[in-house]
């Protein structure tokens, strides 16, 4: 299973010499599973990139979409395949049915937003009325669960081949409100993950102004990787605010919180061109980490 990142920031893209480091682009994961099928997690700017990849081959894709906020959507548009004639995209949103997964992606490409009209695209364009059976008949296991954020939306739990990798973006653990999945529920969720990817966007400074905006503490997240003994940590979606330096903080906090828990996870920082290959669970678990240049 190869996991590589293309955009890894949260609520707007964030460019400029602050941000070259980890990268500026809003959410985007590309998972290859050792099938070859290709799933997309989230349709954020950094897609344009991936896009650029992806046509050099005419495979069909698969997007999972975690919501429909500005921020995981926005790199649609750009996105290389869709102007591919015959192309086949699958797109499952957080919400059931076609109606709110092509409104979410496509109305925005209305002619006046967009000078491309979502009704021009010559590619194939398909939406899942029923995401769970849809994803149920796959060769890959999936369990998804509702997120703690504004407008609701899914985690999704993936499995092949005996390892697991965990998507939480766009997810407030401790919410002021009753929550729509508990703690103890995401510790579950998360159990032994070889990868959990979790936004990680806040830390206490941001606090109390942002409770209840939908997103996490970087020191809950480092605490939930902990109860859930995941294999390897991914802080993901970082505030636009947050800089390069500030996320070396983040890195070397995280590596002492860790060994003062006498924690063997894999801690990294959400970068773009991280890449994580996890080799079957029938070979001895490897993580292969690098960072491609863009």
């Amino acid at each position: 299973m190869l996991i590589p990142f293309y955009g890894v920031r949260g609520s707007i893209a964030a460019p400029g010499p602050s941000t070259t480091k980890y990268g500026g682009n809003t959410s985007c994961v590309h998972v290859r599973l050792n099938s070859g099928e290709n799933l997309i997690f989230d349709a954020g700017t950094g897609i344009r990139r991936l896009g650029v990849e992806m046509i050099k081959n005419e495979e069909p894709l698969l997007l999972l979409l975690s919501h429909g906020h500005w921020d995981h959507i926005q790199g649609y548009p750009f996105f290389g395949p869709i102007y591919q004639p015959g192309r086949q995209i699958t797109v499952c949103q957080c919400s059931e049915g076609n109606a709110v997964a092509l409104k979410t992606l496509l109305e925005q490409m209305d002619g006046s937003n967009f000078p491309v009209q979502a009704m021009d695209l010559p590619s194939t364009i398909a939406t899942v009325d029923e995401v769970e059976n849809y994803l149920a008949e796959r060769t890959f296991q999936t369990v998804r669960k509702d997120l703690n954020h504004p407008g609701g939306g899914h985690a999704y739990r993936i499995e092949e081949d005996g390892v697991t990798i965990a998507y939480i973006t766009d997810n407030e653990l401790d919410p002021p409100d009753k929550p729509q999945t508990t703690y103890d529920e995401w510790v579950d969720f998360c159990q032994g993950v070889d990868l959990l990817i979790h936004d990680a966007q806040y830390d206490e400074n941001d606090m109390p102004a942002k409770h209840g905006w939908g997103h996490s503490l970087i020191s809950q997240v480092r605490k939930l990787a902990v109860d859930a003994q995941v294999k390897n940590l991914v802080m993901y979606h970082h505030d636009p605010e947050r800089t390069d330096a500030q996320l070396d903080e983040v890195a070397i906090e995280s590596a002492k919180f860790f060994k003062s828990s006498n924690s063997i996870i894999g801690s990294y920082i959400a970068a773009e061109g991280l890449t994580f290959d996890l080799a079957q669970k029938k070979d001895p678990l490897v993580s292969t980490v690098n960072l491609f240049e863009f």
